[in-house]
């Protein structure tokens, strides 16, 4: 079970880890080792699912994942479409180390995004494989990346049809 209760509500897991049997993951808005001690330390998750991009880079995500192992948590990197195939192709090679790999959260980018971000790494029959180019396996077409400009963009907000009341989505 993914973030059964928001990450930053860490004496929840308590209670829900007394009262289930399922495994229990959440990390990925966690920055450094800190964040997830107490989780890991008292086996309050199963997995962690800090990123390369939020949690330090690869060096960071090492160590969280080197203590994780010590109390039996695997891995679990969070791997949605709005981190790029950058970080994408350094969480395969990651995972392919960690001694403790659990699960990779994969999910497939838009084709424009792939043109932009060639990547060797390919998903088939539920698995990734990192492919042979060279680093991380990850491009950049630059001529084609310049025909869209970055644009800020936020996450949407949702209000109710009758008054326009916020409302969280």
């Amino acid at each position: 079970m993914e973030d059964a209760t928001p990450a930053e509500l860490q004496e929840s897991f308590r209670l829900i880890r007394q009262h289930t049997t399922t495994p229990l993951a959440v990390g990925e808005v966690f920055n450094t080792i800190w964040d997830c001690k107490t989780l890991i330390q008292e086996q309050l998750i199963d997995y962690i699912r800090a990123t390369v991009v939020h949690a330090g880079g690869i060096t960071h995500l090492r160590r969280i994942a080197d203590f994780a192992a010590m109390h039996q948590v695997r891995t679990g990197s969070h791997g949605a479409t709005d981190l790029s195939p950058v970080c994408m192709g350094a969480a395969l090679h990651f995972d392919l180390w960690v001694p403790n790999f659990g699960i990779q959260e994969y999910m497939r980018h838009s084709e424009l995004t792939d043109a932009v971000f060639p990547h060797a790494y390919t998903f088939a029959n539920g698995m990734l494989y990192p492919g042979d180019a060279p680093g991380h396996g990850v491009d950049i077409d630059e001529t084609l990346a310049a025909r869209y400009p970055y644009q800020r963009a936020y996450l949407p907000v949702n209000r109710l049809a009758h008054d326009g009341t916020l409302w969280h989505w």
